[in-house]
């Protein structure tokens, strides 16, 4: 299999906040990383237009991505108006079979936010079909279905308050200054919430939630993921084959 790995996530800073770390690790181990939004964030504002503040998130994305070496892609859809469709399958899996990963990350399928859980949706119905020949892309099928892992969903629990049990932990201690860089390149969200906050809350409620999962399993800091294990998907948890030590599996 090919060293690639590919998070798709909604918007700039979704990934940066779920699972930087864990990318981090990977690339440590010689993989490429390569960090995908749906949306470019264009409703992430209080004083900017749609134009501008797609320029600026897209370039911030960019940038963040610049510090595990790995390219970023936009597919340019709406904040807010991520839907799933015929169209959003296509083009989504259309980048998967570019990109060719062994490996895929994207939000848990219950999440705080519509635009993340439909995400999720797209992503699991996109690597499934990487593979399907009649398709109507231009890209060459790609097998096998890539492994497809779930990051945690923001404060680790449902619309409804409920808790969201994660089945393994990655170690992230030795990563969290560059997740932390990461996340800080996303300056019109970190400024958004200085002004509003009157406090770094960004980056504080970020290692928060590390340090939450990492007392779990008596580490500094933690990114909690699942794995999908539906029909046509690999049954091995290739994660932990590749990282090993670092990864920490539980039972919930």
């Amino acid at each position: 299999m090919e060293k690639i790995v590919l998070g798709i996530f909604a918007h700039p800073d979704d990934c940066e906040i779920v699972c930087a770390g864990t990318l981090s690790l990977l690339k440590n181990a010689g993989w490429t990383v390569h960090i995908a939004t749906l949306a470019p964030g264009d409703k992430g504002t209080a004083e900017y237009n749609r134009e501008d503040i797609t320029r600026i998130r897209k370039a911030e994305a960019a940038e963040a991505a610049k510090l595990l070496d790995a390219t970023y892609h936009c597919l340019d859809y709406e904040d807010v108006y991520i839907m799933y469709d015929r169209h959003s399958v296509n083009k989504t899996t259309s980048l998967i079979r570019q990109v060719k990963p062994s490996l895929v990350f994207t939000h848990n399928p219950s999440d705080y936010m519509v635009d993340h859980e439909t995400t999720s949706k797209i992503v699991q119905t996109a690597c499934f079909s990487t593979g399907i020949m009649n398709l109507e892309i231009p890209e060459a099928i790609y097998e096998p279905v890539p492994f497809l892992y779930y990051c945690d969903s923001m404060e680790a629990k449902d619309i409804l308050g409920r808790p969201i049990y994660t089945t393994m932990f990655a170690d992230i201690s030795s990563e969290i200054s560059v997740k932390e860089k990461m996340l800080t390149c996303h300056a019109s969200q970190r400024n958004w919430l200085l002004t509003h906050h009157k406090m770094d809350e960004y980056v504080h409620s970020m290692k928060r939630f590390g340090e939450q999962r990492g007392k779990e399993i008596n580490v500094a800091f933690a990114e909690g993921f699942r794995q999908h294990l539906g029909h046509g998907y690999a049954q091995n948890n290739f994660l932990k084959e590749i990282l090993g030590d670092a990864i920490t599996l539980v039972k919930n």
